[in-house]
This record gives C-alpha cells, sequence and structure tokens, in this order.
C-alpha cells in the first residue's frame, strides 16, 4: 500500500501542549481523498460505500473477491488489570499501527466504536491520544455512520413490539386476537428479559415503570433502561458472520417469558425481519485512520464486561485479507478481554492470532504494588509521578500473570510498555529486565509523544515475534459443561481457588448442561474489570480467594450463557464532572472542540 507525499508529521504537534481534538483536526488536512483510498486499499470503486468522511467498505463484495487470499498476520492488543484511568490500549493499538507503518509495511487495524456515554462522561471517546490517534475523531466520538442509533431503534422495537403485544392481549379475547392474525402469548409481565436502550450513562432510567395512564397508554410494568453498547444487539453484530447469520440470530433473541416460563423471542413477536431491516447497513464496517494515514476498520463496540468486548470478527476478515498486519483490541485487561478473543472470538471466526501484545504501565504496576488509590478526578499521589522501584518490582507480579495467561493460548505475548512523560529511565530498565527472567519480549513505546516513530521498538519487537509459529489452542473444548468451564477460568485465568455458585446460578448451570439446545453456547464471564477477582478492590495477583457466582445470563441471539460474578449494572452513571461540560462548537467553522 503506497503513502501520499504529504502526510502529517507528528513532531509538528507537541500533545504536551495541544489537546487531542486539536492534533486530530491538524492531522485532517493530510487525509487522502476517497478516491485516493480506493487506490491505497487495493479495491474496487464499487467496494467503497460513500459516507462523507468516513465511508463504508462492502464486506460481503470485498470478501467474495479476495477469498482466496491468503490472510495477514494478525495481531491482538490486550493490558495488565488497569487502574480506573485505564492504560492506553487504544493508544498503543494505534501507536503500533503507524509504528509498524513507519517500517514500510502494508498495515490496517480495527477497533470498537465508542459509546456516546463514555465520550460525554469521564473516560471520553477511545480514539487514542496524542499522536497515535484515530481520525476523524470528531465523526468516531460523535456516532460516526450511525451503527448504534440503528442498533438502538431495532433493540426499542423489540420492547414496543412487547408492550404493545401485552395491550392487546390485555384488551382482546382470544377470538378478537385470532381475527386480527394474532395468536396468546401470555406474557408474564413481570418476567421481561430486555429493557430499552439509550446510548448515555443515565442512572436515572435504570429503574422505570411504564404504561402508566389510561388503557390506551398500555398497561403498567417495570422496566429499566441500559447503555445501547449493552444490548444484545450489539453483541450479535460483533460475532456475526454476514447478513444472513444477523438476521438468524436477531430472530431468537429472547425478549420476554410467558407465564409457564417459556421464551417469547423476536420472532414470536414478529419482529425480527423489521430488526434486521434497521441494522442492514451495520453489517459493513466503517473505514477510519490514523492520523499518518493507515486504515482501521471501526465496527461494532459490545461491552467487554458483561458481552464479548471486541471489534467484530467481520472487521478482522477484511482487515486481514486487506493488508499483510492487522492490529485488534480487546476490552479490559488479559483475564476479560483476551480470555474472550482466545476461547470466543477466535474459536467462532475461525482466524489464528500471531502476537498478543500486553500493554503495561509504570503507573498500574505502582498500584498493583502498593500504591495509593487512583481515582478519576482526584491529583495521583506523588508515589506515581516520582521514581519508586519498590513499588514497581511488586506490582509487575500482575503483569507476569497476564503473561502467563498469554502463554496458555500458544499465542506469542510481547509487552508493550506505555511511556508516560513522568516515568523514569531506571523504570523502564527495571520492567525490560523483570520481562527477560521471565523469558518474553519487551518493547517501551513513546507514540503518544512521537507517533509511528516513537513505535518504532515496538513494530520491530512485534515483528519478531509474529515470525514464531502460533500454537493456538483453546483453555476448554465446548463439549465440557458450563459449570467445569467457568472453574477452568477461574483457576487457570484468574487465579482463584475455586468457585462459589448460588442456589440460583447453580440450578441454571444444571439446566443448561442438560438442555441440548444450549450445547453450542459460548461461555461469556461477567465481573470487574479492575481485579483479577470479583473485587474491584483487590489489586496484585491475590491469593486464597473463591470466585462467587450469583447468576448466568442468556443471550439466546448471541448465543452467550453469562455467569455473573457480582454486580454488573447495564446502565454507567454519568460522574459530576464530564467530558460534554467542556465540548462545545465554533459556529463560524463547525469545528467541535473539547473531545479527547
Amino acid at each position: 500500500m503506497g503513502t501520499t507525499e504529504k502526510v502529517y508529521n507528528p513532531r509538528s504537534m507537541d500533545p504536551t501542549k495541544n489537546k487531542d481534538w486539536q492534533i486530530a483536526a491538524e492531522a485532517m488536512k493530510y487525509l487522502p481523498t476517497p478516491e485516493e483510498w480506493i487506490d491505497k486499499l487495493g479495491i474496487l470503486k464499487e467496494e467503497m460505500i460513500p459516507f462523507g468522511k468516513t465511508p463504508k467498505l462492502d464486506f460481503l463484495k470485498i470478501m467474495d473477491r479476495l477469498k482466496d487470499k491468503p490472510d495477514g498476520k494478525y495481531i491482538e492488543v490486550t493490558a495488565i488489570t488497569p487502574t480506573p484511568l485505564g492504560e492506553g490500549k487504544t493508544t498503543v493499538s494505534m501507536g503500533l499501527i503507524q509504528g509498524l507503518g513507519v517500517k514500510g509495511i502494508n498495515v490496517g487495524g480495527a477497533l470498537r466504536q465508542p459509546s456516546g456515554g463514555p465520550t460525554m462522561n469521564v473516560k471520553g471517546t477511545a480514539a487514542g491520544g496524542g499522536n497515535a490517534l484515530l481520525i476523524p475523531m470528531t465523526e468516531f466520538s460523535l456516532g460516526l455512520t450511525g451503527d448504534i442509533n440503528d442498533i438502538m431503534n431495532a433493540h426499542n422495537l423489540a420492547m414496543v413490539a412487547l408492550t404493545s403485544r401485552y395491550q392487546h392481549e390485555c384488551n382482546y379475547t382470544d377470538e378478537e386476537l385470532t381475527r386480527r392474525g394474532l395468536r396468546r402469548l401470555d406474557i408474564d409481565p413481570k418476567n421481561v428479559e430486555m429493557g430499552w436502550v439509550i446510548d448515555f450513562c443515565a442512572q436515572s432510567l435504570r429503574n422505570i415503570m411504564i404504561g402508566l395512564g389510561g388503557k390506551k397508554d398500555g398497561y403498567p410494568m417495570a422496566s429499566r433502561f441500559g447503555i445501547a453498547v449493552g444490548s444484545e444487539l450489539m453483541a450479535i453484530l460483533a460475532v456475526s458472520k454476514d447478513l444472513a447469520d444477523l438476521r438468524d440470530r436477531l430472530g431468537k433473541v429472547t425478549v420476554a417469558y410467558d407465564r409457564t416460563g417459556k421464551p417469547i423471542t423476536t420472532s414470536d413477536l414478529d419482529v425480527a425481519g423489521a430488526m434486521t431491516a434497521w441494522m442492514r447497513n451495520t453489517i459493513n464496517p466503517t473505514l477510519c485512520y490514523s492520523v499518518e494515514g493507515q486504515p482501521v476498520l471501526v465496527h461494532a463496540g459490545p461491552f467487554a464486561n458483561i458481552a464479548i468486548g471486541q471489534n467484530s470478527i467481520i472487521a478482522d476478515r477484511l482487515v486481514l485479507k486487506l493488508c499483510d498486519y492487522a492490529v485488534t483490541e480487546s476490552g479490559f485487561a488479559a483475564d476479560i478481554g483476551f480470555e474472550k478473543f482466545w476461547n470466543v472470538k477466535c474459536r467462532l471466526s475461525g482466524n489464528v492470532p500471531n502476537v498478543s501484545v500486553i500493554v503495561a504501565t509504570i503507573r498500574a504496576m505502582k498500584m498493583h504494588g502498593g500504591g495509593p488509590t487512583v481515582a478519576p478526578g482526584r491529583p495521583l499521589s506523588e508515589e506515581y509521578t516520582k521514581e519508586n522501584l519498590g513499588l514497581v518490582e511488586k506490582g509487575f507480579e500482575n503483569l507476569r500473570h497476564m503473561v502467563n495467561i498469554v502463554k496458555k493460548s500458544g499465542i506469542v505475548p510481547v509487552v508493550a510498555i506505555n511511556a508516560f512523560y513522568t516515568d523514569t529511565k531506571a523504570e523502564h530498565d527495571l520492567v525490560r529486565k523483570l520481562c527477560a527472567e521471565i523469558g518474553v519480549r519487551v518493547a517501551v513505546s513513546e507514540h503518544w509523544m512521537y507517533g509511528g516513530e516513537g513505535a518504532a521498538e515496538l513494530a520491530d519487537t512485534v515483528m519478531d515475534a509474529a515470525n514464531e509459529p502460533s500454537n493456538y489452542k483453546p483453555l476448554y473444548p465446548l463439549e465440557m459443561p458450563l459449570r467445569q468451564r467457568v472453574e477452568m477460568v477461574a483457576k487457570e485465568v484468574y487465579g482463584a481457588d475455586g468457585v462459589q455458585w448460588s442456589p440460583v446460578a447453580e440450578a441454571k448451570a444444571k439446566r443448561f448442561e442438560s438442555d441440548p439446545a444450549f450445547a453450542d453456547f459460548q461461555t461469556m464471564m461477567v465481573k470487574t474489570h479492575l481485579s483479577l477477582t470479583h473485587d474491584p478492590t483487590m489489586k496484585g495477583v491475590p491469593k486464597g480467594w473463591q470466585l462467587p457466582i450469583r447468576d448466568v445470563l442468556v443471550y439466546s441471539g448471541a448465543k452467550f450463557l453469562c455467569p455473573m460474578a457480582g454486580e454488573i449494572s447495564l446502565m454507567p452513571g454519568t460522574a459530576s464532572d464530564p467530558a460534554y461540560r467542556r465540548v462545545d462548537v465554533d459556529v463560524n467553522t463547525g469545528e467541535v472542540s473539547g473531545l479527547f
């Protein structure tokens, strides 16, 4: 893939003096035209679907034409257990893509689409940062090509179908229902599986009452809102292989149960076809770019702690065909995101990964070594801004644990030290020494400051590791019963001594194990991302603990069984100092400021 004559120079914008949105605006001046991208990607004109600065790629057409082309190298990015501030997986992913680009490699990436909730809250968008950034940042952060909106409409349409059907069943006799072409589903209003979704963090909508008013306003029932990216429909998009697979899975989504406990699906409500119509355009990934001109496909954005936490299988498959190196990212740390990449995504896609990059920061290792509490919106204690080799060495145990998780998969691990300007050389050298002792490659990357040039060492290290054969193997066979799978993940991945099942969770697990209908369902573990355990306050590598499973959720369309360790909210809350307070628009140019 060639390069344009004029490209953005990361050294022209100092990220210590310029905000991310300012760097993105500067880099946009060098963005190639759609026609140039057709040439760069080696695709046909009819394989690009126009959509302003962010066109979509026609997945089915490209895959059909390139079906016999060998795949490129497959690189996954995961991390150490993070502080609540995050350790920069997306920034490292972008830096690695740019670093490989500097080396003259035909490289592309695949990332999740960010939710409006975190973007307008404390976390901000997921575009990377500094000079390792995805553009166009404004479009990426504010809805992109509408996939999340289409998912919201499809999801909420299922709830419209349920609530209206319940109202009609309350108002009409069986004979009247038959005359209207309906059969009685006998919906149980106290056993509704789905709620409504909105793509913001709105804690006041977690629990609501609907149907208040008169007879024409529906019938009262308790309901709830979740965030859009937590919808099962988003998880379905992430794992679907094509439009036919998407349609099939949407028809199997359980919306509620009847009074005997039998599932009522979207197909029962005659709404699955209309839901697919809303989502028909979501099947094609959106083309975005690094600031240095590499392609990045953005597709799907499911929750990482309750769903698969990956961009789509479709996006990965496309990048593997279009590029010699494909970089993808898993949500959260190796115990959650990588475990799902390893045991679910790779199994479903059939794509064999070459390398897993484990992102580590000096800050996170200090926290795991016993450093003071790290909290969003509060100044960091001086332990995190001054050299402290003792905390780094103690906290390295968490990184060692993550390296061992990746090694168990048969994928070659590489440690990437995401360099902060407060780090010292002695701290980096200590991590290099400790990594050498456990036999894992390591590189210090300064992509945030210097872009691809700053990630050159990381790019070289990843290319070297990718030359090793991959001995990928899942942790467990699909034939293994659910409770045994959970036991293996708890012990081999989290480091627990065992699993404690609540009576409700164990009863459900036994039922799923005895029912052939669930034989091909994937195991999607649900727990906090802030600890190897179920308790977010337990840092490092805790010993002598049991993983409590309190419930098992069913995503019947996605075909997930979700054992839940602790409480996980599908509707986050907005903090007292959210990001939206700093976002604005220049009314003369239309340029958005304040995104980060």
